[in-house]
């Protein structure tokens, strides 16, 4: 035996203790570890339990319509970070109006309401001289068609006298002679209302087209 295996009296000396394995760094750090993916599991898990009051459209709004209590009812949703971007209790202004169609059932985005000095819209009810098809409803997008009469029952050929409108409503009248006639309330823009009145005053022939496009 060596002097380093024993004392000069024969002791052996005492081995050195080895440091608590909770006193390692990498132990320590990997506690760490794991508490902060828990901390943020957790996090993540309560953020998208939390839900916000917004407003979601009672029934189809179309552009330019005043925008009142009776058009909103509010729900619950968890839309996190997003929630800024939707309509809350409390934030429509006084007079506010519809920028755009809102869906029955949608929720109402902030940009989709706006003072109704900002809205560039306005409303026509036209005659249709033709069937209406059935894709034309309450908030569709529909083109307004134009043929000039000439004389009596003859017309020229149909062009496109407003490229997009919203109906806001179709009132079919099945009591006349052949059918298909209909009176549709239609949002246009308000630099198309002149030309709009001048097809109805000169008795031309008006017919509308699905768009194909949203409100």
């Amino acid at each position: 035996m060596t002097g380093l295996d024993a004392y000069a009296d024969g002791r052996t000396p005492p081995r050195p203790r080895r440091r608590p394995f909770w006193a390692d760094a990498r132990f320590l750090l990997g506690i760490l570890l794991i508490t902060a993916s828990v901390a943020g599991v957790w996090a993540v898990v309560s953020v998208s339990r939390q839900t916000s009051p917004v407003y979601a459209a009672a029934h189809t709004i179309v552009p330019g319509q005043p925008v009142t209590a009776g058009d909103l009812t509010v729900v619950d949703v968890a839309l996190g970070a997003a929630a800024d971007a939707y309509l809350a209790p409390g934030d429509a202004p006084a007079g506010a109006v519809a920028a755009r169609t809102v869906a029955a059932g949608e929720l109402v985005p902030a940009s989709a309401v706006i003072p109704a000095a900002q809205s560039d819209v306005t409303t026509v009810v036209v005659h249709t001289s033709a069937d209406v098809p059935s894709a034309v409803h309450a908030g569709a997008a529909v083109e307004l068609w134009a043929a000039a009469q000439r004389e009596r029952g003859v017309y020229d050929t149909p062009r496109v006298l407003i490229p997009r409108a919203t109906v806001v409503s179709v009132t079919v009248d099945d009591a006349m002679i052949g059918g298909g006639q209909a009176a549709l309330e239609l949002v246009i823009p308000r630099v198309d209302v002149a030309d709009t009145l001048a097809a109805i005053s000169a008795a031309s022939a008006l017919s509308v087209v699905p768009s194909g496009a949203p409100g």
